[in-house]
């Protein structure tokens, strides 16, 4: 046997990555003139405000992965201070401007992805200079989560019902962890054979049913709409995402 560390297998769906990406360049392609300055669906956030988050987002992640490769680690960002100033600071950029570093940051960011060596996935970053510290192999999830969320943000037609089929269960994988409600729920959808129990768990529990997508949706803070529905009438409170 060699003394060699086998490579882990890349923590992404490049297919994915790449069709979310270019998904979302389309839309963004369609804005015209007050279309960038018109609400996104973010509160005091315009549609320029949530491009201009995706295009600094993906810089900051690719940054990441290309310290991890050159041994020189970096935070995702510096503060989440600057982190707000940066992109009020670009959303109010030129539009081409925005466009074109959401363009290159998508791009940019999948081919730093495709250039990680199998082992250093294992490694760590931290998401500002004071922590906290996050597994590297997150990186590409957490960016195909920003651009699926907040491509439904943009409120340019594409909704969570246009998610790849069996990725809003992970969605709520992940958003499950995060919460941590008064009283315990339970969530189960009517389109996929899954139960998930937020929170401590209770005796007779409220169970939040509806679509899969569009209980994922819910889980990031988002408005329900009419096809999420409570066992007992009102919805239990969920923070943003």
């Amino acid at each position: 046997m060699s003394g060699k560390m086998e490579p882990m297998s890349h923590p992404y769906d490049l297919d994915h990555l790449l069709e979310a990406g270019q998904r979302l360049v389309r839309s963004v392609d369609g804005l015209r003139g007050e279309d960038w300055t018109a609400p996104s669906l973010l509160p005091g956030w315009s549609r320029a405000h949530v491009v201009a988050h995706l295009a600094l987002n993906g810089e900051a992640l690719r940054d990441v992965l290309r310290g991890a490769v050159d041994g020189r680690p970096v935070p995702m960002y510096e503060s989440n201070e600057r982190r707000d100033t940066d992109i009020e600071e670009l959303a109010q950029a030129d539009d081409a401007e925005i466009r074109e570093r959401l363009l290159a940051s998508t791009t940019t960011f999948a081919d730093a992805a495709q250039a990680v060596p199998g082992a250093a996935w294992e490694g760590r970053f931290d998401r500002t200079a004071d922590g906290p510290s996050l597994p590297l192999g997150a990186a590409p999830t957490m960016r195909v989560r920003e651009i699926e969320i907040h491509h439904v943000d943009l409120a340019t037609g594409y909704s969570p019902d246009d998610w790849p089929a069996g990725w809003s269960a992970g969605v709520i994988d992940g958003m499950v962890k995060r919460l941590d409600p008064d009283v315990g729920f339970m969530v189960r959808p009517l389109d996929v054979e899954r139960t998930w129990e937020v929170g401590t768990r209770v005796e007779d529990p409220v169970v939040v049913t509806g679509p899969v997508a569009q209980l994922a949706w819910w889980l990031t803070g988002r408005s329900p709409g009419e096809q999420v529905s409570s066992s007992r009438g009102v919805l239990p409170q969920v923070g943003g995402w």
